[in-house]
């Protein structure tokens, strides 16, 4: 389409006529939008540069547990002894515990509260816990208490005495016991494959819900949707299984001696010093009891892991294992392993997945913080994926690219929630949504981009935005439509570090701030405000315009070029934020001599309101101007970002 300048020149008159009207009456502003929206402020626990305060302080349980797997009854038997080391500032008359297992009953909140229709979240209905022997006792001297309160999924320890505040211990015991669930809400379960039956354990011990300065005890129950909020320490479990099967947990195995075979202790040897795959317990020989270091009875099977925040295993006779090592930047090196049967056996599927495991532990630990811990385990299961420290569990039919995708996102929560402990109950974005946004790294790095990376066309996402049913970041897991949860905990917040990264603050700003959030809250408890203070903080920007329009709002990106006019040899480009987020404004023009050129508005012009004129100098003949030409914001109006507009199909 050609325009003529005495065209050009009647259309920018008109537009200026409108401007100076438009500019006589008073406009509202947009100042509220950059200014705070939710209490900010530090304190002696948190400080207002976003990391932990001058009397932070967090409480600790470090667990011994010992349980033995009944594969005929399907049932775990066992018990538990918690270390509880109370460093809050109060003292502590109780202790409160999550007891998960209590989802799967007829009565629980979680089955009362799942939709006639079924939803991802279905469980069992007849486990629960058994429970025996309870006892809590402060120091090593009190007296010991029996008596406690179980209300759902929550268990309340009470002692005879409170737990002295800054630094007092108390010990809690008991013995539990419990059906394992054959469909755990696609978290653990079982699954009966040709060679046996697949055990995938989690939440399968009583654990202390966290004690924190923002709620106090944080005792939301287990509905389905929301995960886990758990406090660090050390673990020391053991596992009696029967002899034909491996068990595979969450640490190191302490005593290999006791349970592999002498064959099997040097391939791992083997394995530990391989960049490449190495069986453990090749496909053939998964049935043949002469492989196992006993043909009855049963072995047990004994970890660790320190500092961590939970722990998982899993056990079968089914499986085939293999593994290989993971070089870490400091020069360390652990072991990748993975446990499948024969049904997920092959170079197109679980072949695969200890050079995916190895791949993404190794990225993340180069790029964003040292993987802490000695194994990274992958185990086949009936569960489309789900994370544990050092252990996933993904969908046994998974292959290739799916595989790929599940594994990687699986370990990348290695780092949101397991080394940087949020909430995941109450703020999944800050698990999920970081988790895929360094997905999106992860995934264009491995074998130069072999398998696509997801948050490289955000635009594909706009039919989403465009829905009236669509919901904000900041909605609870267990409230949020179904249908939403994979935009407002995954995608959305991705999409809004990928726009921090890649669009607002540029690479190396971001990457400063990003890495020193992960550094300051390892293995502590950050919460949103946290999170917001720390990057403004590093990255030197105020951003409150950013988290209350993206993560606590439901508006959208629509920027729009209105239009380009001739003044005085040179450009006025008339542009407008038609969305209710606001955006900085990148520009590139293109000369008639085919060259281009780069600049970007900040995004304070939209402060006094959502118009904006830009006087655009040069002596060269402009061609077409485009705002946001490399895509990465999911703005809802495509056909608004480029003058001429009629570019579109036209030569």
């Amino acid at each position: 389409m050609k325009y003529t300048l005495e065209k050009l020149s009647i259309l920018f008159l008109s537009l200026f006529i409108v401007q100076v009207t438009v500019a006589q009456q008073v406009e509202e502003n947009n100042q509220s939008e950059f200014g705070d929206f939710i209490y900010r402020k530090g304190n002696m626990y948190r400080s207002a540069s976003g990391k932990p305060g001058p009397m932070y302080w967090q409480n600790r349980a470090d667990y011994n547990i010992d349980v033995t797997l009944d594969d005929e009854e399907h049932t775990i038997t066992g018990s538990v002894t918690i270390h509880y080391t109370n460093n809050s500032p109060e003292a502590l008359d109780f202790v409160w515990l999550y007891l998960e297992q209590n989802r799967f009953t007829e009565d629980s909140r979680g089955t009362l509260t799942t939709p006639i229709q079924g939803n991802r979240y279905n469980g069992d209905v007849d486990g629960g816990y058994q429970l025996s022997n309870v006892s809590g006792k402060v120091g090593k001297r009190g007296d010991a208490s029996d008596k406690y309160l179980v209300n759902d999924t929550r268990m309340q320890v009470f002692f005879d005495e409170p737990i002295p505040a800054k630094g007092g211990e108390a010990t809690i015991s008991m013995d539990f016991s419990y059906k394992i669930p054959e469909k755990g809400m696609d978290r653990m379960g079982r699954l009966d494959v040709e060679e046996g039956t697949i055990y995938a354990l989690a939440q399968w011990y009583p654990r202390t819900a966290v004690f924190d300065d923002v709620k106090g005890w944080n005792t939301e129950p287990y509905l389905g949707a929301g995960e886990f909020y758990l406090e660090y320490g050390d673990f020391e479990y053991s596992v009696t299984a029967p002899s034909d099967h491996i068990v595979v947990g969450s640490g190191e195995l302490l005593n290999p001696g006791d349970v592999m075979s002498s064959t099997m202790q040097d391939r791992m040897e083997k394995a530990m010093e391989s960049d490449s795959t190495v069986y453990i317990l090749t496909p053939d020989e998964v049935a043949d009891p002469a492989t196992r270091l006993k043909q009855d009875g049963t072995l047990t099977w004994k970890f660790k892991i320190e500092n961590s925040r939970d722990i998982a295993f899993a056990s079968s006779q089914a499986f085939i294992w293999d593994a290989a090592k993971i070089d870490l930047p400091s020069g360390k090196t652990i072991l990748a392993q993975s446990v499948y049967p024969k049904e997920s056996d092959g170079q197109e599927a679980w072949s695969r997945s200890t050079e995916y495991s190895k791949a993404s532990i190794e990225h993340y630990s180069e790029r964003w913080f040292e993987f802490p811990y000695p194994t990274a385990t992958n185990v086949a299961a009936d569960i489309g994926g789900m994370e544990y420290p050092g252990l996933n569990f993904c969908g046994y039919e998974s292959k290739g690219e799916s595989l790929w995708g599940v594994t990687d996102h699986e370990f990348g929560h290695n780092w949101f929630p397991m080394i940087v402990g949020s909430n995941e109950r109450l703020y999944p974005w800050m698990d999920e949504g970081f988790n895929t946004f360094i997905n999106h790294y992860s995934t264009k790095e491995f074998n130069n981009g072999e398998y696509p990376a997801d948050l490289d066309h955000t635009r594909k996402y706009v039919s989403w935005f465009n829905r009236e049913t669509r919901e904000g970041i900041d909605t609870y897991p267990d409230v949020v439509n179904t249908s939403n949860l994979g935009m407002t905990a995954y995608m959305k917040p991705g999409m809004g570090l990928i726009m921090l990264r890649e669009y607002i603050l540029g690479h190396e700003r971001f990457d400063n701030a990003f890495t020193s959030y992960i550094e300051t809250w390892a293995f502590k408890h950050p919460q949103p405000t946290d999170f917001f203070n720390h990057i403004e903080n590093v990255a030197g920007e105020n951003l409150n315009w950013f988290w209350q329009n993206w993560f606590y709002g439901t508006d959208n990106i629509d920027l729009s070029l209105d239009g380009v006019y001739p003044y005085g040899g040179n450009y006025v480009l008339a542009l407008s934020n038609r969305g209710g987020v606001p955006m900085p404004v990148l520009v590139e023009v293109t000369f008639e001599d085919g060259t281009s050129e780069r600049f970007k508005l900040p995004v304070e012009i939209w402060q006094r309101g959502n118009q904006w004129n830009h006087l655009y100098k040069t002596d060269k003949e402009v061609k077409s101007i485009e705002i946001d030409p490399d895509k990465v914001l999911p703005d809802v109006n495509i056909g608004n970002d480029k003058w001429p507009a009629a570019i579109y199909g036209e030569e």
